[in-house]
């Protein structure tokens, strides 16, 4: 549990970063990076949850 808390924490901070690298320089690049680390961070937190749900039920 404490592995995947911080692994989302550090996916959450690179993306942001990327956001920033993208204001700081206005390469599309950094902007399009940004969103797929955002796009995989929430579907691994989903994932994940849904795994734990289905735990609870069986």
């Amino acid at each position: 549990m404490l592995i995947f808390r911080w692994l989302a924490t550090l996916l959450v901070l690179s993306s942001a970063l990327a956001f920033i690298f993208y204001l700081g320089t206005g390469r599309p690049h950094y902007k399009k990076l940004g969103f797929l680390i955002l796009k995989w961070t929430v579907v691994a937190a989903l994932t994940f949850f849904v795994v734990l749900f289905v735990g609870r039920i069986a």
